[in-house]
Order: structure tokens, then sequence, then C-alpha cells
């Protein structure tokens, strides 16, 4: 059985090519493009191909991926890239990488635990009753370690023109869209200056 350590240096992706090896750490941030019947409108309306995100968690020797889908849960990583379109993704981390800590790790997995197990919200609301998958690790983010990767936005911010956008806000919110409700987007934490990439495949 490989070591923790041997995990977080290596930790192979599931997908990739013999003899490339793609390293995940604890702390880092992984992006796909989901298959989801709402993933068109999220990439219409954050003009982003991104539509779906997790944070890297090891639960013994394996790296997980801790997302918000039908609930907060914990998703084996080679799973988690299998279920993303074309089985892309992309993996970003804090530039600032000497801040993640053992410590620092620690207090985003106490955070998480905090959030496990909740519903996802399909309505984006900022609420923690429910949760949305980039809420969810801006959120763990921001009160673990005090990081804000990606500034929130309202919801009227976003391109809310596209006829996939629209038929999801109707669907959603009839009449009453809430234009002023605080959102933050994948695309919005891809883009975000703290991170950088490190493996994309």
């Amino acid at each position: 059985m490989l070591r923790r350590s041997a995990w977080l240096l290596l930790g192979v992706l599931a997908g990739c090519s013999p003899g490339k090896p793609m390293a995940v750490r604890e702390g880092d941030i992984v992006f796909h493009t989901s298959r989801s019947s709402q993933s068109a409108a999220i990439q219409r309306a954050t003009r982003s191909p991104y539509s779906h995100m997790g944070l890297v968690l090891y639960r013994g020797e394996k790296p997980y991926v801790f997302e918000a889908i039908a609930t907060v849960r914990y998703t084996p990583l080679d799973a988690w890239i299998k279920r993303g379109a074309g089985g892309h993704v992309v993996v970003k981390r804090l530039k600032d990488s000497a801040t993640l800590t053992p410590a620092a790790v620690e207090r985003l997995r106490q955070a998480a635990r905090q959030m496990e197990g909740r519903p996802y919200d399909a309505a984006f609301g900022w609420q923690d009753d429910r949760i949305y998958c980039s809420e969810l690790v801006w959120k763990v983010y921001e009160r673990a370690l005090g990081i804000r990767l990606g500034e929130l936005q309202e919801l009227r911010e976003l391109d809310l023109t596209a006829p996939e956008v629209r038929n999801k806000l109707r669907e959603r919110y009839g009449n009453d869209v809430p234009l002023h409700e605080p959102v933050i987007a994948p695309g919005a934490m891809f883009a975000s200056p703290l991170l950088e990439t490190v493996a994309s495949q």
C-alpha cells in the first residue's frame, strides 16, 4: 500500500498517460465540465468551460474530491475525473503553497465537516442550509483560512441572455429571479489570481 506521503507527492489521476503522473495535494482544487442537465446554462452564464469543481482531501491513503452534487460528499478522485466530459480535468493550487501547512489542512477538514451531508442547492442561494459546488469550496477556504478564491458577484452580473440560461431561471425561480443574490461561479474561482494551474489533462 502506498504511504500517504507518496500519494501527496505523486497522486496519480485516473486516465493519465503511462509514465506521466499528475501530482495532487490536499487543498488542491479540481475543475471539470459536468455532464448534468444544467451544465450548458452554467457555462453560458459564467462564460467558462468549467461548470463543476471540488476540493481535494485525503481519506486514509487516497485522494478524494469534496464536492456538492446531490449532497455534499466525498468522491474518489478517479471516479470524479471519469464523471466529467471527456475525462478532462484541471488542477489548481494556491500560488503560496506554503500556506497549506498540516495545521491549515486540518482547518480545511474541520470546515468541510461542517458542510458534509447538506443537500445540493439548485437555486444557487448563499445560505448554508443548501449549497452548490463553487460555494462549497469558496466557503471552506474562506472560513478555514480567511482566503477568498474569486470575487463574489450578484446573479444579475452573470450573462443571463442565452436561451439555456433563461430556461433554467424560469424553471428554478418562475418570474421572481433573485438578481441581487450573491454568487460565486466556478469560472470566477478558476480565474483567481491566488491560484495557479499545476496539472491538466
